[in-house]
C-alpha cells in the first residue's frame, strides 16, 4: 500500500532570526499557490544553538556584516522592507510564546501577530526584548493584547515552546529557519526553491 504523503511544511523559526523573516515574507504565498500548508513551529534559537554547539553568524564580525549586507540585497530584490535592528540580538521568548497563544485564539489573529512581530524586528527596529514594546505592537495592531499577554504566562504555552525547541534539535535542526517536508530537512532562507521542490515531489 502506497503511503500518502502530506503537503505540509514544518517551519521552525525565531523572530530574532533575520533569515526567518525573509523566509516568512516569501514562503507562505509560494506554499499557498502550490496548494500546501505551513505548520508554524516557533522555537528558541539560542536554545538550539546551545544544544548543538552552534553560534550565530554575528559571533564572527566579518560574517555577520556580510550576512546583513546579503539580506539587504535579497530583500531589495524581492521588495521586502528590511532594517538591521540596532537592538540585536533580541530576547524573543515572550514574543514566541505570544505566537503560540495567537494561533490558539484562532481567526486571523495569528497571521496578524506574525506580521507585526517580524516587521517590528526586521523593518521597524522595535525591541522585542521589551514586553512593553510587544504589548504596544499588539495594541496598535488591533490584537487582543491583554488576552495574549495573559496566555503567555500559562505553563502549557511555555512547555509548548520548550517542546518545539527540543523537537527541532531532535530532528536535526541547528539554525533558523529550518523546514521539514515529509521528514526531509532544509535550512536557510536561500533554500525555498528546494523546499517547494520537495513539496511538489512528495505531494
Amino acid at each position: 500500500m502506497e503511503t500518502q504523503l502530506s503537503k505540509t511544511i514544518d517551519f521552525y523559526y525565531d523572530f530574532v532570526s533575520s533569515a526567518s523573516y525573509v523566509a516568512y515574507k516569501r514562503l507562505p504565498e509560494m506554499v499557498h499557490n502550490a496548494g500546501g500548508t505551513i505548520r508554524w513551529k516557533p522555537m528558541v534559537l539560542g536554545g538550539v544553538f546551545k544544544a548543538v554547539g552552534n553560534a550565530g553568524p554575528t559571533s564572527i564580525a566579518a560574517k555577520g556584516n556580510w550576512m546583513f549586507d546579503d539580506l539587504e540585497r535579497i530583500c531589495a530584490r524581492h521588495g521586502i522592507d528590511f532594517s538591521v535592528n540596532p537592538n540585536f540580538p533580541l530576547n524573543t521568548v515572550m514574543a514566541l510564546r505570544g505566537a503560540i497563544a495567537a494561533e490558539k485564539i484562532g481567526g486571523d489573529v495569528h497571521g496578524r501577530y506574525m506580521d507585526l512581530m517580524f516587521k517590528g524586528a526586521w523593518a521597524d527596529d522595535d525591541d522585542l526584548s521589551n514586553p512593553e514594546v510587544v504589548m504596544e505592537l499588539m495594541d496598535n495592531g488591533g490584537l487582543p493584547a491583554q488576552e495574549i499577554a495573559n496566555m503567555v504566562q500559562d505553563q502549557a504555552i511555555k512547555d509548548e515552546l520548550r517542546a518545539n525547541t527540543e523537537e527541532a534539535v531532535e530532528r536535526g535542526a541547528f539554525g533558523a529557519p529550518t523546514f521539514f517536508v515529509n521528514g526531509e530537512m532544509h535550512w536557510g532562507q536561500d533554500r525555498l526553491d528546494d523546499v517547494m521542490s520537495a513539496l511538489d515531489r512528495d505531494s
